[in-house]
């Protein structure tokens, strides 16, 4: 297991070699860390903007070993975003380190968690939260697929589906708020009005019975976040709602 130490340490090892390389032309610490809000469980990000845009998956692949051989990594994945890349490693100590790799004319802020350690970056549009259409339609398809995963008896595939419609409309209603509306960062800053009635959404037991009542309450939950964003939507929608919670039971 790591400490906040090892990863103090491991972040300015980080931060030292990208200054050494010289295809790196500016540094920044993303995450909670750029903000003041680290904790004992929070990762290392870093990102690099990288002079010329054909020298990105060169770095990478530098880099890469040297996670390896030098600070233990055991594993790691890609993540795509747009001329992003970020790869994220797994070191044998738990600890969680994403490197993004960005061409220099790409390379700035995407958030506001980003701080800038060295070089330059460019000024670009934050991220924007997925739009509430977007988080509606999914939550109610989701549900669709839920009642005829447990028509089916599909009830791994079932309580799959039931759990995305919950997480669907938590983020609709971190949206509403004004909070992060991704990966479930926001959640847990959500009133308790909002948040208590889908606890009703858990599903307890693999059983038909059990999935149908954490639909239903996942999907009332949905009818009354749907008021509060689109009245006119959420009275169109709710009599197709309401049936779609007719499923077979054990």
């Amino acid at each position: 297991m790591y400490t906040p130490d090892d990863r103090e340490r491991l972040r300015s090892e980080l931060i030292a070699a990208a200054r050494a390389d010289p295809r790196i032309i500016g540094a920044a610490i993303t995450g909670s860390a750029a903000v003041g809000l680290e904790d004992r469980w929070s990762d290392i990000d870093l990102a690099f903007g990288v002079r010329d845009p054909s020298d990105v998956q060169r770095a990478l692949g530098d880099w890469t070993p040297l996670m390896y051989a030098k600070h233990g990594a055991v594993h790691h994945l890609d993540v795509p975003s747009g001329a992003w890349i970020y790869r994220v490693f797994l070191l044998r100590n738990t600890l969680q380190v994403d490197l993004a790799f960005a061409p220099a004319a790409e390379f700035g802020a995407r958030a506001p968690t980003f701080r800038l350690v060295f070089g330059d970056a460019v000024e670009r549009p934050h991220r924007t939260p997925p739009p509430a259409e977007e988080l509606i339609g999914l939550a109610w398809l989701y549900a669709l697929h839920a009642r005829a995963c447990l028509a089916r008896r599909k009830l791994w595939q079932a309580e799959y589906m039931v759990s995305a419609v919950r997480d669907h409309v938590l983020a609709l209603a971190c949206r509403r708020l004004d909070l992060p509306a991704v990966e479930g960062r926001g959640m847990d800053r959500l009133p308790d009005e909002v948040t208590r009635p889908l606890e009703a959404a858990l599903v307890a037991r693999l059983e038909s019975a059990e999935l149908g009542r954490a639909l239903r309450a996942a999907v009332d939950a949905l009818t009354r976040e749907l008021a509060q964003v689109d009245g006119v939507l959420a009275a169109r929608l709710r009599p197709t709602l309401d049936e779609l919670t007719g499923v077979a039971t054990d």
